[in-house]
């Protein structure tokens, strides 16, 4: 689902690329999508899995980066947690292209919030995780939870800086073009909205404290309310976001 050979920072380089103007996408159009819903009655809230760079919607191709074969899907249903589940085949053609905030409000988000759905949560691991802040960013009114699993935050400098700063509160993004600058843009929000002020769906994060981005996700955990932060020994693998799942689902049981 999510485990990577190569270091993620070279990615890094075409994800800025993307935003500050590169657009040579092949995200499809609608998403393809797996659902796991409860049988005979369909629950009333949803979960919606973000994939990371290196992970499948497809659980034939790659059992081990799947979130069904990993047992996140499993785990809901066992706890009997009132949630149906997702996952969308949101590759990183999506990122190139600038396409997935909206493929995934109108294959996914809108289309489950017209046949009943009340509730939707993000789950997004690695590169997915920074989706579900870009999809959150844009898009506050339709999401009511978000969980972070070992999220990409942006490369090292942005995550230097912050620490140079003495943290994310006191640091100060100065101006920027958030059209171009994703990396200030995510930060930034995250600074002011991260804590959840009235109204904001919180956020939360898992991490390992051997991650390989666990410098960036450490300034973030220290910014969020502490009930809101799990941090286990691990590093960058599917059987490290898979224990911080099940102590999420556990802790908070994300109660309707």
């Amino acid at each position: 689902m999510m485990k990577m050979t190569h270091s993620f920072l070279r990615v890094a380089t075409a994800l800025i690329a993307f935003f500050i103007g590169g657009c040579v996408g092949n995200g499809h159009k609608p998403l393809e999508t797996l659902t796991y819903t409860a049988e005979p009655v369909r629950n009333k809230h949803l979960i919606i899995f973000l994939r990371g760079l290196g992970g499948t919607w497809r659980c034939l191709w790659k059992p081990h980066k799947c979130f069904e074969t990993e047992g996140f899907v499993e785990a809901v249903q066992k706890r009997k947690i009132p949630f149906d589940m997702i996952a969308p085949n949101t590759h990183f053609g999506y990122y190139k292209d600038r396409t997935l905030e909206k493929r995934l409000t109108e294959d996914v988000i809108r289309p489950a919030k017209a046949n009943g759905y009340e509730k939707i949560w993000l789950a997004g691991v690695s590169m997915g995780g920074l989706g579900a802040i870009l999809y959150l960013i844009k898009h506050p009114e339709n999401i009511d939870g978000v969980l972070l699993l070992g999220p990409y935050l942006g490369d090292a400098s942005i995550a230097a800086e912050i620490s140079k700063a003495g943290g994310l509160k006191p640091w100060d993004p100065g101006p920027y073009d958030g059209e171009t600058d994703w990396q200030r843009l995510i930060w930034d929000w995250l600074k002011q909205n991260g804590a959840n002020p009235a109204g904001q769906a919180p956020v939360y994060l898992g991490i390992g404290n051997h991650d390989r981005y666990y410098d960036a996700q450490k300034l973030l955990a220290e910014s969020l309310p502490e009930d809101r932060v799990i941090i286990i020994a691990g590093g960058h693998r599917p059987s490290t976001f898979k224990r911080i799942w099940d102590i999420f689902l556990d802790k908070h049981r994300l109660s309707p």
